[in-house]
């Protein structure tokens, strides 16, 4: 029953002894350090002239660059999708059609 008890309490002050120390008193600490900054709630939703001053505005039949293996390539707006944030393009040379981003656009 003695050993119980010796082991018991040796391990809990090993787990104790591993825990990480408080900063408070750590001297490695940085002393730039700034405190914890209280958060403030953020908006629900972001404002309307806030965010369609991000998006790029488009509509079918414009002329936009979009970026392709990393280089500009002209393209032709085929259709938009304002709610989902997507731009579907036909890009000059292919026959296939791109849905890409709206902030992946350039407007020409």
């Amino acid at each position: 029953m003695t050993k119980k008890l010796f082991a018991v309490m040796l391990l809990s002050l090993t787990l104790a002894a591993c825990e990480p120390a408080t900063t408070e008193n750590n001297s490695n600490t940085n002393s730039n350090a700034k405190p914890p900054a209280t958060s403030t709630p953020a908006p629900a939703a972001p404002s309307p002239e806030t965010s369609a001053a991000l998006k790029p505005q488009v509509k079918a039949g414009d002329k936009v660059k979009i970026m392709v293996k990393g280089s500009p390539v002209d393209a032709t707006v085929v259709s938009v999708d304002e709610k989902s944030g997507k731009v579907t393009v036909k890009v000059q040379g292919e026959k296939e059609e791109k849905t890409i981003a709206i902030t992946d656009i350039v407007k020409q």
